[in-house]
């Protein structure tokens, strides 16, 4: 591979001389710059990027660390993110937390090693120390779905509310009235919030929420199934089990499909985040479908905006009830 020294030799002038021709100095002599510029070419020599960002203070590079890369939410975010990102001329290198905060600190502190512009982040949980440190240290940063109270960062996000709202409505009106929700950790910000927006849409409605039915899970698939078990050993087990993701409903589904239980002629079944998969399960699952996609290009863009020396503020989309046919509805009726 040919090296600055090679181009150096070949134009008969020092390292430092080549350095400032390729960095458009305007301390160099026309014809000395002739010279550099034609041996650049004579040889085919590329500048390394990392070289180069050293120089520059920039490599044009994007972080993301996302919760759990298995998640088809977090999939499409980061397929989101890479698609937008390369439209502006910047790459992405992505670190998968698998909802562990240590295995995010990990990658948080390995991407700032590596010098990348800024980083986006979906936090694990809602206390990290790693996070904190690089915000108050002054790198670009923007929370993307999840976000850790307190800190003065952008978060672009979907609000769910009122499609939980929208959902217990619509579960209420096909009859429904022991409703149950499989929860994400507490100490994530989207755990937290479809918790309450679920309590609080049932309190509206004048339906209890027993401490029974309310399961823990982890965002993944097997606190589904275990939360699904413990519904169904109750004395008297819900008439529909709402998971705050995508991947504990497939555990819940796994579940009711062990025991030989179908949806929703034993029980109903309801997630947040909708995924494509939902569309082609029997039946067709209702779902609380965010703008993957929208999240993702506008958070790239809230991160270039400080990377490039620009303010950024906050987005919040909003995310939206699509009904199918897991809790009863009519096939005509699914939208």
């Amino acid at each position: 591979m040919t090296s600055i020294k090679d181009v150096a030799s070949r134009a008969g002038v020092s390292v430092a001389t080549v350095s400032r021709v390729l960095n458009d100095s305007p301390a160099v002599r026309p014809g000395t710059r002739s010279r550099v510029i034609a041996a650049v070419a004579d040889l085919g020599y590329r500048p390394n990027a990392v070289a180069r960002s050293l120089r520059t203070h920039h490599t044009h590079t994007l972080g993301l660390v996302i919760s759990d890369v298995l998640n088809p939410f977090f999939t499409e975010l980061a397929r989101a993110v890479e698609d937008a990102a390369r439209a502006r001329g910047y790459s992405v290198v992505i670190g998968n937390a698998d909802e562990r905060a240590a295995l995010q600190d990990h990658h948080v502190r390995t991407l700032l090693e590596r010098r990348i512009d800024g980083l986006l982040v979906s936090p694990t949980d809602g206390g990290n120390e790693v996070i904190r440190d690089a915000a108050a240290a002054g790198t670009p940063m923007v929370f993307v779905d999840r976000w850790i109270r307190g800190l003065d960062v952008p978060v672009v996000h979907a609000d769910g509310r009122a499609a939980v709202h929208d959902l217990v409505a619509h579960l209420y009106a096909l009859g429904h009235r022991r409703l149950a929700i499989i929860g994400g950790p507490s100490e994530t910000t989207t755990g937290d919030e479809r918790v309450g927006a679920f309590r609080a849409a049932l309190e509206a409605y004048g339906l209890p929420l027993p401490r029974e039915y309310t399961g823990q899970g982890d965002f993944q698939t097997e606190s589904g199934r275990r939360a699904t078990a413990a519904f169904l050993e109750l004395p008297q087990p819900p008439e529909v089990i709402f998971a705050a993701d995508n991947l504990m409903a497939l555990g819940a589904m796994d579940e009711l499909r062990r025991r030989g239980l179908r949806v929703p002629d034993d029980i109903a079944l309801a997630a947040f985040d909708d995924i494509p998969w939902f569309l082609h399960t029997d039946p067709p699952v209702t779902a609380i479908a965010q703008p993957t996609g929208e999240l993702g290009h506008r958070a790239v863009a809230a991160l270039i905006d400080l990377v490039e020396g620009r303010s950024a503020a906050s987005v919040t989309l909003t995310a939206r009830l699509v009904t199918r046919r897991s809790c009863g509805e009519s096939e005509g009726k699914s939208r």
